[in-house]
């Protein structure tokens, strides 16, 4: 325990630390340039855009987030930092490509540059042994001992999370939110769906809620080793496929499923392999 807290201490991080800190902030400000570019040179400037728009932005707001986890070095910082670079990928990339013609090349530069990126982000959190020795810490929780009650880190008292599972818990924790960036972009079609769309569409929502609180109830268990918490994850999976990708055909189109049901099942997909990698 102290050694792990000294090796996190702020005045000893690694270069390696101190590199990945500035590589992250770089990386939020890209995300926000290339979607101001994208924004400035787009013909559709509408409703569905901005959602999606506002939903891409956000992922500068996790940046800085895996920031304050990597500073303090935390293990969760692995996972999270890869599910956001994925996710930041394909959301950005989906704003890039309008429905006709081709892209600005302004906006595809940056879509490059940001793509970039988040590649080296994922590639020194995985593959830095600096990185790797120095992500390690637990969070921190109330302690009580002979000084008192105190907040403090404190090793979990189950076994070592392996970090296959958590990559699948991050992973399937951004089932809710792709579910319901689409479900908003589709209250633009009701007006020419009608009554159905409503319909379609509040169930949509509901789902996407029920779903955030179905996979944390899953990864509580999987966590634990509860063998059933797989089945329940395979099942909350293809509930989150079978309602959210014919919706998005329906409602949007072929081009809103390949913008929106296409980040959703390769979230799906990195969370059925972390689960295979971690058995």
């Amino acid at each position: 325990m102290t050694a792990t807290r000294a090796a996190a201490a702020p005045g000893r991080r690694p270069l390696a630390v101190r590199s990945l800190v500035l590589l992250l902030a770089a990386t939020a400000a890209a995300t926000v340039a290339v979607e101001v570019l994208n924004w400035w040179y787009t013909d559709e400037q509408g409703f569905a855009l901005a959602v999606r728009t506002g939903w891409a932005m956000l992922r500068a707001l996790g940046f800085l987030i895996l920031i304050w986890h990597v500073r303090r070095g935390r293990a969760g910082a692995k996972p999270f930092g890869l599910i956001l670079a994925v996710t930041t990928v394909f959301a950005v990339g989906r704003l890039v490509v309008p429905r006709d013609g081709l892209p600005a090349l302004p906006g595809v530069v940056g879509f490059a540059g940001l793509a970039a990126l988040c590649a080296t982000v994922v590639l020194l959190l995985y593959r830095s042994p600096a990185l790797g020795d120095y992500l390690v810490r637990h969070p921190s929780r109330l302690v009580i001992d002979r000084k008192g009650l105190s907040w403090q880190e404190a090793a979990p008292r189950r076994p070592q999370v392996a970090g296959w599972l958590l990559t699948a818990r991050v992973a399937a924790f951004t089932y809710a939110p792709l579910m319901l960036v689409p479900c908003l972009v589709s209250i633009g079609a009701i007006p020419d769906r009608g009554p159905l769309a409503l319909t379609a569409v509040v169930l949509w929502f509901c789902v996407a809620v029920g779903v955030s609180y179905a996979v944390l109830l899953a990864t509580f268990f999987l966590l634990r080793g509860r063998g059933w918490a797989r089945g329940l994850m395979w099942g909350i999976t293809a509930l989150v496929l079978l309602v959210d990708l014919p919706l998005c055909w329906w409602l949007l189109g072929t081009d809103g499923l390949i913008r929106d049901g296409a980040p959703l099942v390769v979230a799906a997909a990195l969370t059925h392999y972390a689960m295979g990698r971690s058995s």
